[in-house]
């Protein structure tokens, strides 16, 4: 890699592995982003637009996009808060993948079944910052002195043995389906933050150039997001019965009519989300539409 042919480029930073790592390459193809990466580089120049993808751990992508090294990034919305560096970039985009929850655990068969209970204990965390902010808070409003308070200690991996192990007395930590946590014995008692992966910019100046790109990237992502998440609904029904399906499904803005040859009959096409298509076409065929049909989206503009 030539570092010249980096001159002008947008910096696009991308979690180089992980839960995000593989979202993050489809999202990049559905915005149309294409790339070659080749074999142990982590940066590579994009064939259609004026940027390259910097590959990195998406702990260190707050900080590189926060300092401006790189202009844009994707990462974890915890990531950016246990850096500090909330103040350092602007939030794009929330992406809608890698949902997860900072959570308080205990052992299920101990005594705690409260984070009061828990308060003045010892929990461990590989979330330092975030974890002692929130016990921070909980000691002040149980007006704990010193000596009194609960104290947070940080590891870095296999957090869930530690009540286990007699380190501690629960953990705060990242969970997305909670079944190692389960494994372990524990159980959640509270939530300290609900996160997903967003889209990020530096605060630092940008050029023209770069400000317009980075637009055309969040809007092509906010199209592979909607896309997502709704699907395209057509079925024809006769005039009658049209306002009770206008009721079912109203689309977004309002649904599409064409008129059909056959005589007081429209063809509709409506979004629909897509969590809720199997109700609305039972609900359509209940108020007499007929010849029902879903599509997918690859991506589109909303």
């Amino acid at each position: 890699m030539n570092v010249d042919s980096l001159d002008g480029r947008l910096l696009f930073a991308i979690p180089k592995k992980g839960r995000l790592h593989e979202k993050c390459l489809a999202m990049l193809a559905g915005a149309d982003i294409k790339f070659r990466r080749p074999n142990r580089l982590d940066i590579c120049v994009a064939q259609n637009h004026n940027l390259a993808l910097v590959f990195l751990p998406a702990a260190d992508i707050p900080s590189f996009v926060g300092k401006g090294n790189v202009h844009l990034g994707i990462t974890g919305r915890d990531v950016i808060i246990e850096a500090g560096l909330e103040n350092f970039v602007t939030q794009e985009l929330q992406l809608g993948f890698g949902k997860c929850a900072l959570q308080v655990q205990v052992p299920e068969s101990g005594p705690i079944k409260t984070v009061e209970d828990l308060a003045g204990k010892r929990v461990v965390t590989s979330f330092k910052l975030l974890a002692g902010q929130y016990f921070e808070k909980l000691d002040d409003r149980l007006q704990l002195v010193e000596g009194q308070r609960t104290k947070v200690s940080f590891v870095g991996g296999s957090v869930e043995a530690a009540c286990a192990l007699g380190l501690a007395d629960g953990i705060a930590e990242l969970l997305e389906s909670g079944e190692t946590m389960r494994a372990a014995g524990l159980h959640a008692i509270d939530t300290v933050l609900d996160t997903e992966a967003v889209l990020i910019k530096s605060k630092k100046d940008l050029s023209p150039e770069h400000v317009s790109l980075i637009d055309t990237i969040s809007k092509r992502l906010a199209g592979v997001i909607a896309a997502n998440n709704y699907v395209v609904c057509q079925y024809n029904v006769h005039e009658s019965n049209l306002p009770a399906a206008e009721r079912v499904c109203p689309g977004r803005r309002a649904p599409t009519l064409s008129r059909l040859e056959a005589e007081h009959w429209f063809g509709v096409s409506v979004m629909v989300e897509k969590k809720k298509i199997a109700n609305v076409m039972d609900d359509l065929a209940r108020v007499g539409a007929e010849d029902i049909l879903v599509f997918n989206l690859d991506n589109c503009r909303v």
